[in-house]
């Protein structure tokens, strides 16, 4: 958490990319969950950074194999919610 906010101070933050890192991992590159998935606690993390006074872009990035397969539109609903939910 000192790290982002020495990052904020320094205006260093430049975007924000977000997944969860999930327990029960099957590859390490194709396997992220989303938000609240896993044992990142994005909360606290998300706080540190909004403290650090970064305003700018928040990016969803989940390599998720498991995740891609699935109706699409019914992901991106997933993903907002668990975003919200953060």
């Amino acid at each position: 958490m000192a790290e982002i906010a020495r990052a904020g101070d320094s205006s260093r933050i430049l975007a924000f990319h977000i997944c969860d890192w999930l327990s029960d991992l099957r590859d390490p590159l194709n396997d992220r969950g989303l938000m609240g998935e896993g044992c990142i606690d994005l909360k606290s993390i998300s706080q540190a950074v909004d403290e650090a006074g970064f305003q700018g872009a928040r990016e969803v990035e989940v390599f998720s194999d498991r995740l891609w397969s699935m109706d699409q539109d019914a992901y991106l609903e997933r993903i907002v919610d668990a975003y919200l939910a953060m």
